[in-house]
């Protein structure tokens, strides 16, 4: 069903680039909200970053990226006991959280 809301936002989901592009500006202006500072004051980007030691959203945006990725291409492959296994395979790294259950890669997929 098309919803005339989707003409707002899928545009805009599709282009990965113009995407990244808004997040990144308004981690900045966030960032500068953080501080009091507003564009006139004319202070770089660069030294904004090093004052509030926020890490860069691109990096977060480009990791989710090549995870989707992958999971495309694991969803594509025919043997399906290589594929079932992946997505049921639960990270044991740490202890899971006092009432909530543990991580797994389909609940993301």
């Amino acid at each position: 069903m098309h919803s005339p809301y989707d003409d707002l936002w899928l545009p805009d989901m599709v282009n990965e680039k113009s995407c990244g592009t808004k997040l990144r500006v308004a981690q900045r202006a966030m960032e500068r909200k953080m501080l009091g500072l507003k564009l006139t004051d004319q202070i770089s980007c660069k030294e904004i970053r090093n004052k509030t030691q926020v890490s860069v959203i691109a990096q977060y945006i480009s990791l989710a990226k090549q995870k989707w990725k992958w999971a495309g291409h694991v969803a594509r492959i025919q043997d399906n006991k290589r594929t079932l296994r992946v997505t049921e395979w639960q990270p044991r790294n740490d202890k899971r959280s006092r009432g909530r259950q543990a991580r797994r890669w389909r609940d993301d997929i």
